[in-house]
């Protein structure tokens, strides 16, 4: 059957849209971690406690994906993503003018913070619903390229707070929000056909399918890596290797830039070879590149090429996942778009906090860095075990076009 083409199947503006609001709100999502050496500085912060204050946006993110998940097949996507953006924008106003002048008092933003983590339940639905299953990997990697808001954070937060004060970044963070806010209630439309809205009773029905359960973990590796990562590499580069945060920031943007650029790709490639060949390719790289990474490189330089390696992997890994995700639970896809993202963002607390603890109790960030190399090559070992059964039923040729 001859394949439509893919700027021809479903509607651009919509996924553009999508895609700039998503990016916006991962900026601000995980900036506490770009401003995290500063802040530490001025509240005179433990190595736990600046891994804490970097992993809770993630974690609060992740429970919130939930939420919003739900929300979006109640209230349709645009409107979910509407009240979100809304809740942010006010959010980073107290952030700007309220006294954050205590560890307890960034871990409240963080967790107002979360609800710009919870875009991911938004935007995908958004796109997803517009395009039919042999597109889906594509759309999805454009949709979820937004991840490289996380290296704006990085490349701009540490400069503009040294220009201006940490503080009055949040502030500065009104001006693109507001664009964004714009730019997606002009441009993004919700797609004719979406499943009913079901009871909360029907969504976790869906947690009754091992399937479920297998996506969540394995994207709790993919994103869980990147987002950990991009949360935590500036103060990483910064502890480990005497970088000021401004130069911590450029080499954190780097690495973060290559994971979210090339997640478009995963999607891509997984829609020519198969998500399942795919993610197994990208686990086997991203947990070399890790255990490397975990040895305590000598310098700066050697130590971004590495985690650049391993971001490469992630990112292709999560536009993997999200190929293989609509086709196993199209009708689902709003809920199951929150309980993976869910997963992904719990990895990402995991990491980042567990960074800080292990540098913390050990001197440095070996242990947390091996056990998530762990992680991957036990996912891997997981796809393996279930990957047959996939091919041989929901993915194959005669349930779907798309290739598994």
């Amino acid at each position: 059957m001859q394949k439509t083409s893919f700027w021809k199947a479903g509607h651009t503006p919509t996924l553009l849209a999508a895609f700039f609001y998503f990016d916006l709100s991962f900026m601000v999502w995980v900036i506490l971690g770009p401003l995290g050496v500063q802040i530490a500085k001025d509240l005179g912060l433990t190595a736990a406690q600046k891994g804490l204050i970097v992993a809770t946006p993630l974690l609060a993110g992740a429970l919130l994906r939930i939420v919003m998940g739900v929300l979006v097949d109640h209230l349709k996507p645009k409107r979910a993503g509407a009240i979100g953006q809304v809740i942010v924008i006010a959010g980073m106003v107290w952030a700007w003018q309220g006294q954050l002048d205590s560890y307890h008092s960034i871990l409240a933003l963080g967790v107002i913070l979360g609800v710009a983590g919870a875009a991911f339940a938004v935007a995908l639905p958004l796109a997803s619903r517009w395009y039919p299953p042999e597109h889906q990997g594509t759309a999805l990697g454009i949709a979820g390229a937004g991840n490289s808001g996380t290296a704006f954070a990085a490349l701009f937060a540490p400069t503009l707070a040294l220009a201006f004060g940490w503080q009055n970044v949040f502030g500065l963070c009104l001006i693109p929000l507001g664009v964004a806010l714009v730019v997606y209630m002009v441009f993004a439309k919700d797609a004719p056909s979406a499943p009913p809205p079901k009871s909360m009773l029907e969504y976790m029905q869906v947690l009754k399918d091992k399937d479920a359960w297998w996506f969540m973990f394995f994207y709790s590796v993919t994103f869980g890596g990147f987002s950990g990562l991009a949360s935590s590499l500036t103060i990483y580069f910064n502890s480990q290797y005497g970088l000021s945060p401004v130069t911590a920031g450029y080499f954190t943007a780097a690495c973060v830039f290559a994971g979210s650029m090339v997640r478009p790709m995963g999607g891509r490639l997984s829609d020519r070879i198969g998500g399942i060949k795919t993610l197994s390719i990208m686990y086997v790289l991203a947990a070399i590149f890790l255990f490397i990474a975990s040895l305590g490189l000598d310098s700066a330089v050697p130590a971004v090429i590495v985690f650049v390696g391993a971001m490469l992997a992630l990112g292709t890994g999560n536009g993997a996942v999200f190929q293989l995700v609509p086709q196993r639970f199209r009708k689902e896809i709003g809920v199951m778009t929150g309980l993976v993202g869910m997963a992904g963002g719990i990895g990402g607390f995991y990491l980042a906090s567990s960074l800080g603890f292990s540098k913390q109790m050990t001197g440095s960030y070996q242990v947390g860095l091996t056990i998530f190399a762990a992680l991957a090559v036990i996912a891997l070992i997981g796809l393996s075990l279930v990957k047959g059964r996939w091919r041989t039923t929901w993915g194959s040729a005669a349930m779907t076009n798309a290739t598994i």
